[in-house]
């Protein structure tokens, strides 16, 4: 088993796009690249802490590759919006890719270029690849927050 672990807005919403993927087995939500120790959700959410909203997902690399995880992360956001994603706004929401080894983060630099040359948006990609620090699970109530909750959305 593999980790990757994005950052492309609600959580919610991208959690629940990768958990259904053959291939990947499971799935949680949390918060990385901040500076805060084992940061709450509330702390996260006053944009204070430098943590984005994530899913770390592990997934089956004889099944699906990383690469097709990346195709999936451009297609679930707007990957041109800086520290936003639909009404949501703040650095929680950037878009990025935590890499894990030196082999994600070489794909997932080839596959922004290859967005950006292939003019798939209007404007720049703005994603931020980083190294993978410390992923910090949200709370339990936010653990598959789509699926308890089927009356539930992201704003989009």
């Amino acid at each position: 088993m593999e980790t990757a672990t994005f950052a492309a807005g609600c959580f919610w919403h991208v959690e629940v796009t990768f958990r259904t993927l053959k291939g990947v087995t499971s799935t949680r939500v949390g918060y990385i690249g901040g500076t805060t120790v084992h940061p709450s959700y509330e702390e996260v959410c006053t944009d204070r802490t430098g943590h984005a909203e994530a899913v770390e997902v592990t997934y089956d690399p004889s099944q699906i590759s990383y690469e097709d995880l990346l195709a999936v992360f451009w297609k679930i956001h707007d990957p041109t919006t800086k520290n936003r994603q639909g009404p949501d706004v703040g650095t929680q929401y950037r878009s990025a890719i935590f890499y894990h080894t030196p082999e994600q983060k070489t794909a997932a630099e080839a596959s922004k270029r290859q967005m950006d040359a292939a003019g798939t948006y209007k404007r720049k990609i703005v994603t931020e690849i980083t190294k993978a620090s410390t992923f910090y699970p949200a709370e339990e109530y936010h653990q598959q927050y789509l699926a308890k909750n089927k009356r539930a959305a992201c704003p989009r």
